[in-house]
């Protein structure tokens, strides 16, 4: 016999399979040696109680062998003499496009401007030690873009958009931890995905495809509003009749490019703020209501919305045990994000506590046209190096004092690895955003016991929470609403908003490349 429950457990037992079939024996009144294996199809955590506990949705065999489930990779064709597709972009939504073209018989040649996953990590050194911003290799471009070191949490509420189970899979395939199918929010680490992201490159490369880096896309050549190819940096021109613009959200010159071409994109509101670090410990004890966190229970995230003067504050991308990270794509500029490694085992916790934006909230810049998001977040961004001290050290405040508009005498060191200058942070935000910050963490220390306090500092700005442009595609065949062949996809175009959402919406826009190709 084979059945389903759902249960409820303490974290001891769920961590223990020989605890777990004793437990389950007893609820069902059925004799341990009978249960011959119990498997975990879901897995989530419960804090709302003070004993806190996981819910397992289990399956359980009685009398009955179990075999595992196994999966294989799609039956990828030899696709080194098909007809290629340009993706300009390897993060997420480009590295996916290319593993479903390469399904669907098609030739993906991807060009990154960014370097390898090996080579990127030197230029990552060089913006935390010598405050050296290498604009085509950094945090946010390079093999797996901004995904490579986003720390690489998957959960996403894009489930009806595309096949999520598939890209977990796929990345399990590629060296992820088969937890991932299992937790509620699979998370799988900053110092795992690089290799992941290399086995993914081996699948693209061992079946045909191309990928070429350092190699900087500078126009998107159309003839009749028809794509007909792409040049780069280098002088070279690339022939094709199908582009997947895959470019992420910071590719800021791609944006100026469509702009000047005349190829129709759109504002987009995002939401910007500030990234806040507290000691994990802290974070535990207020989400496990205990002293010290069980040996059982990961670190503790948090997820807190609240409304001030009708515009939502919330917190994004928490990363607990983990570390701030310097994320600018140019010299000039100071840009924050967090990240954790697979244990999340730091000593601190981090999140964006960031504003909704709207669009009059861009009026200063409505000059810039369609650019007008991406100079309000580029100014702010540029104001902050200044205070910072015209390095990647990041404007910062304590908490508390932050929301009494008090500088900080001093600042706690920081994961932030290029350093904090205390700066009185009302002179780096609009003050609209400034003040929508103070209400909105007095309000989450509300809520939050022990959450406001000066142990906690406030770095800024956390401004690329999205990408501030939308470029246009219809509806049905994802391609752009005015120029035939140009497939706008994942975050940069402003239709994802993290790794799974991306790589689903790479997905769909090679479905549909294909589609047109075998049409034509």
């Amino acid at each position: 016999m084979i059945f389903e429950r759902n249960i409820q457990v303490l974290p001891e037992i769920a961590a223990n399979q020989l605890l777990l079939k004793e437990w389950i024996a007893v609820q069902e009144g059925i004799s341990e040696e009978t249960i011959s294996h119990i498997e975990i199809l879901k897995r989530s955590i419960d804090a709302r109680q003070r004993q806190v506990k996981i819910n397992l949705k289990i399956q359980i065999f009685v009398n009955e062998p179990f075999e595992p489930v196994t999966f294989k990779l799609p039956n990828y064709q030899d696709v080194s003499k098909a007809t290629p597709v340009i993706i300009i972009g390897s993060g997420p939504a480009g590295l996916f496009a290319a593993l479903k073209l390469i399904e669907k018989g098609v030739k993906p040649i991807i060009l990154e401007r960014g370097k390898d996953i090996k080579s990127r990590r030197r230029d990552l050194a060089a913006i935390n030690k010598e405050h050296i911003v290498n604009e085509d290799s950094n945090y946010c471009f390079g093999e797996g873009g901004a995904g490579t070191y986003s720390d690489g949490k998957l959960y996403t509420r894009s489930k009806k958009r595309g096949d999520v189970q598939q890209i977990l899979e796929l990345l399990v395939l590629h060296g992820a931890s088969p937890s991932i199918l299992v937790d509620a929010h699979p998370h799988i680490g900053t110092n795992k995905l690089p290799r992941i992201i290399e086995n993914i490159r081996n699948t693209i490369l061992n079946h045909g495809g191309e990928i070429h880096f350092q190699t900087r896309v500078t126009d998107i050549l159309i003839k009749n509003q028809k794509v007909v190819g792409v040049e780069t940096l280098d002088g070279n021109r690339w022939e094709t009749s199908k582009i997947i613009l895959a470019t992420g959200h910071s590719a800021r010159d791609i944006f100026e490019l469509l702009h000047q071409k005349g190829i129709h994109i759109e504002a987009k509101p995002f939401a910007l703020g500030v990234r806040v670090e507290h000691q994990q410990q802290l974070i535990d004890k207020i989400q496990y209501s205990c002293e010290v966190r069980s040996p059982y229970l990961p670190p503790a995230p948090y997820s807190i919305v609240k409304q001030v003067q009708n515009r939502g504050v919330y917190s994004f991308c928490m990363c607990p045990g983990g570390i701030i990270a310097p994320c600018a794509t140019s010299p000039g500029e100071v840009v924050t994000n967090g990240w954790s490694p697979s244990k999340r085992n730091q000593a601190t916790s981090n999140s964006g506590i960031v504003v909704e934006l709207k669009m009059e909230d861009f009026k200063a810049f409505e000059h810039r046209g369609p650019l007008a998001a991406m100079a309000f977040q580029q100014h702010i961004e540029q104001t902050a190096w200044v205070a910072g001290g015209k390095t990647q050290g990041v404007p910062a405040q304590l908490l508390v004092d932050f929301t009494k508009g008090k500088q900080s005498a001093h600042i706690h060191k920081t994961s932030y690895q290029p350093g904090t200058t205390s700066v009185e942070l009302g002179n780096v935000l609009p003050k609209f955003i400034y003040k929508s910050l103070q209400k909105g963490f007095v309000q989450f220390g509300n809520a939050m016991k022990g959450y406001l306090t000066n142990e906690a500092v406030v770095h800024a700005p956390e401004s690329r929470t999205s990408s501030p442009v939308r470029i246009p595609r219809d509806y049905h065949t994802l391609e752009h609403i005015e120029i035939a062949g140009l497939y706008p996809c994942g975050e940069g175009a402003g239709y994802a908003g993290g790794i799974i959402s991306a790589a689903i919406d790479g997905e769909k826009c090679a479905e549909q490349c294909a589609i047109s190709l075998r049409e034509f």
